[in-house]
């Protein structure tokens, strides 16, 4: 899964407060302003990227494969494929029988029809303890089939979800969640994006053009959070950081009043270290 280098620049500061237009619309989600690499963070949801390659990779061998086969396959050194194999057997993802690897009963169990809701389960009790620890609403999407899904999001009376006032799978290049994923997409993946979705102005702070909008992707660095500044909606700031989950591109994502973006980079930062800590499992479960 591609991502890209450096920083885009910080998009103009809105006027002082400015009064929204009626027509205008509600307070919104992410722009692409990159924020200083977390490494601790981008090493942990690495482990979980290297796991999961190993999943599908011993997934893909009905009769099973040993530790060097998957370790050349999967371009992993072969003193960390043991480690992580060992790992996955010892958690029942995986079992080994005279020297070769083949799923276990725990990734088999994910498969089956009670999986999903329990996924799904355990990533809704994720994102809430991010909420409640954060103080802010928090979202989980992926890029799917061509396409932006928002899978969870938690809020609270007092820290509401962005009202989705515009398609969110139409305006990917106007919200943070939208820029992460496309981040994340190789070239050809983002323009076949764009001719389906077009670039369009949401508020005077939207990225302008497809041509923009790619420039500014290819700026983001690999595991860099993105920020947007009031492009999907006035009076809203956002950021979100990605996750590569197996071959499909994830991220979780926060929202703010603009009236307190001077929270935004504390609060993103906080969110790379609570997902470092609890979103590794739900990464392996929702991708198998």
């Amino acid at each position: 899964m591609a991502t890209v280098d450096t920083a885009p620049a910080e998009p103009p500061a809105p006027p002082t407060q400015p009064q929204p237009d009626p027509a205008a619309p509600p307070a919104g989600r992410p722009h692409a302003v990159a924020i200083p690499e977390q490494r601790q963070s981008a090493t942990l949801i690495g482990s979980v990227q290297r796991a999961m390659r190993l999943l599908e990779t011993v997934a893909g061998h009905e009769h099973g494969a040993p530790a060097k086969q998957l370790a050349r396959e999967t371009g992993l050194a072969l003193p960390t494929a043991y480690h992580l194999l060992r790992t996955l057997v010892h958690e029942g993802y995986l079992r080994r029988e005279k020297g070769l690897f083949f799923l276990g009963e725990a990734a088999e169990r994910l498969g089956s029809s009670g999986a999903k809701q329990k996924r799904r389960s355990t990533l809704a009790g994720a994102l809430a303890h991010c909420r409640d620890s954060l103080g802010v609403p928090v979202y989980y999407a992926m890029y799917r089939e061509g396409e932006i899904e928002v899978m969870c999001v938690s809020d609270s009376p007092g820290n509401p979800a962005v009202e989705e006032w515009a398609d969110f799978r139409e305006t990917g290049h106007a919200h943070a969640i939208g820029q992460c994923l496309l981040s994340q997409l190789d070239e050809e993946e983002r323009r076949d994006h764009l001719d389906r979705y077009p670039v369009r102005s949401l508020t005077p702070y939207t990225v302008r053009d497809d041509g923009a909008l790619l420039r500014r992707l290819e700026r983001i660095r690999r595991m860099e959070p993105v920020t947007e500044r009031q492009e999907y909606a006035l009076g809203t700031v956002c950021a979100a950081i990605p996750i590569t989950v197996g071959t499909t591109a994830a991220t979780i994502a926060i929202s703010l009043p603009s009236h307190q973006a001077d929270r935004l980079l504390p609060a993103v930062r906080q969110l790379q270290a609570e997902a470092g800590r609890h979103l590794g499992s739900i990464a392996i479960s929702i991708s198998i």
